[in-house]
């Protein structure tokens, strides 16, 4: 190619070719604990368990790698915040449940024009909100969730079924323990 004055320009190509001093294929080696190579071992949240998987099994790969010990800034550690197995719902999110009465509600409330049933107080039973849900969801045929931390709702005006269904599926749930609290009002 010439310029204005008639020199030649030289081009330099901006595709990457093979580097000097590389041999190829690359070969990549990854870790065993976070699955990412042990280069991105810093950012998979499991530094330490990485370092300790390697130094155990690949301590030459731990040689020119450096693994800071301090999160980045900003980066402090992340949890997930819903979803997934990260969603602490249930009897494991109220291990530190109030000492008080231990009491079952059970409410129905309007949506539009069907209602549903919510109940309150299953975890302090330590009964697990999600078998439950399920439980009552096959039951009565109808649709059933845990929306809260302690609370299971239930499609459809289920409340009268679910006064005997309770006390006969957890026998530490008896007919005292359960309050009617009716249907509350829009």
């Amino acid at each position: 190619m010439a310029s204005e004055d008639g020199e030649t320009a030289v081009i330099q190509s901006l595709a990457p070719g093979p580097t000097d001093g590389v041999s190829y294929p690359l070969k990549v080696f990854y870790c065993g604990q976070c699955s990412m190579p042990t280069e991105y071992c810093d950012y998979s949240g499991q530094t330490d368990l990485c370092r300790a998987w390697a130094t155990q099994n690949a301590p030459e790969l731990l040689e020119g790698l450096e693994v800071s010990d301090e999160p980045v800034e900003g980066d402090e550690k992340k949890k997930q915040k819903r979803g997934g197995k990260g969603s602490k719902t249930g009897a494991a999110a109220t291990t530190g449940k109030k000492k008080g009465v231990q009491k079952v509600t059970l409410q129905r409330e309007p949506r539009g024009k069907k209602s549903v049933t919510v109940i309150k107080g299953l975890a302090t039973f330590d009964i697990d909100l999600k078998v439950a849900s399920k439980l009552f969801a096959q039951k009565f045929a109808c649709g059933s969730s845990v929306t809260g931390a302690d609370e299971i709702v239930i499609q459809g005006d289920v409340k009268d079924d679910l006064l005997d269904l309770i006390p006969e599926k957890w026998s530490q749930v008896t007919d005292e323990l359960i309050d009617d609290l009716g249907d509350k009002k829009r």
